[in-house]
């Protein structure tokens, strides 16, 4: 029998009843604290109908901060915050994975208590960051030695215990969109001549190494993990990508991950050259495809076998009943790009469901 995308699947643990993702989307709602609030807690609700749900980017640690009011998991408050975001959705029938994320030289002193932000190589990225005082030039990152390298490891292994504290059904590894752990990555962002850097398999040594200290508080088939081959955003580049990233789908194929769940193509100009059918099968496990999926995409991509599930984004900020509106062929919201960063319930919370757009009709 042919899978589409209302078919169950099993990942890890979980019995999903569809394979429709909600693809982890920064929205900077967080409350005093980087704590998520009640306002987090309905908008999480909402989309519990979703076969998994992955959080929004979740900072493991004080230092790993990047943007204004995005959420952490590494203090009490915010492992209570997110305690009542997992209660809420499971409730609600729905499965939620937190994603752990270390911003790295994608920050800024102001966000970080005056202090320089880190990165493999003091390479500084092109662009702004986004502050409290509003865009400011990126800066000049400082160059991780080996001890903070391992500081910040252990830093991912006790975000993961606290997730499991929280309630969370898993965790997804935040390998992408320019962020620490793509720094080390690709080449472009580490010129390092030490074992976390020049040849893949030291470049890819710090991600491995954060899965190690992960696989502590989860089991493998717990775990996704999340990468961006050929986005360009952040400043990202790499000499070689299809090289590089069918070398990390490699490695990450015999571990027993939850699923690998990789951004396809650009997202800021929808390019797209590799195969990801290569990736896929280099991998050999449950493949989460993204980057502006349809519909239409979605279900070619599950009949031909090219991905298990697909995560969208921006269509899951508009439609918090995707699925639903994907199974009766009815029409979408449109999202709103002036409500997606910050603000309130406007644009979060308060896009139609289905049925108050009948009844309302």
């Amino acid at each position: 029998m042919t899978s589409d995308l209302f078919s169950p699947i099993s990942v890890g643990k979980l019995e999903l009843p569809n394979r429709v993702v909600m693809a982890p989307l920064t929205r900077n709602r967080a409350g005093e604290g980087n704590v998520p609030t009640d306002l987090n807690v309905e908008y999480y609700r909402q989309r519990a109908s979703a076969a998994l749900i992955i959080t929004e980017a979740t900072q493991v640690a004080a230092e790993g901060v990047g943007y204004p009011a995005t959420p952490g998991i590494h203090t009490p408050e915010q492992v209570a915050g997110w305690r009542k975001v997992t209660d809420a959705v499971h409730a609600a029938g729905g499965h939620i994975f937190c994603q752990l994320w270390f911003c790295g030289r994608i920050s800024h002193p102001s966000m970080l208590n005056g202090k320089l932000p880190v990165a493999p190589s003091a390479i500084r990225p092109e662009g702004e960051a986004m502050t409290y005082e509003g865009p400011q030039p990126f800066v000049t990152p400082k160059a991780l030695s080996e001890k903070e390298i391992e500081h910040i490891i252990g830093e991912y292994g006790r975000a993961a215990r606290l997730a499991r504290e929280a309630g969370f059904d898993g965790v997804e590894v935040h390998a992408a969109n320019g962020y620490l752990i793509d720094q080390f990555l690709r080449d472009g962002s580490n010129q390092r001549d030490d074992r976390w850097g020049g040849s893949l398999e030291n470049r890819a040594r710090f991600l491995t190494r954060v899965l190690d200290t992960v696989f502590e508080a989860w089991q493998p088939n717990e775990v996704g993990v999340r990468l961006s081959p050929e986005n360009r955003f952040n400043s990202m580049s790499d000499s070689d990508p299809a090289k590089t990233f069918e070398y990390v789908a490699h490695q990450l194929s015999g571990l027993g991950l939850a699923y690998l769940h990789v951004l396809e193509g650009d997202m800021l100009s929808g390019e797209r050259t590799l195969d990801y059918r290569h990736l896929r099968d280099v991998f050999g496990g449950i493949y989460m495809a993204n980057c502006g999926y349809t519909l239409e995409r979605a279900q070619a991509a599950i009949a031909n076998g090219d991905a298990d599930l697909v995560a969208f984004g921006q269509l899951y900020i508009a439609n918090p009943d995707l699925v639903e509106r994907f199974r009766e062929g009815a029409p979408l919201n449109t999202p709103d790009p002036e409500t997606f960063y910050g603000g309130d319930a406007h644009g979060y919370t308060d896009y139609p469901f289905l049925e108050s757009e009948t009844v309302s009709a």
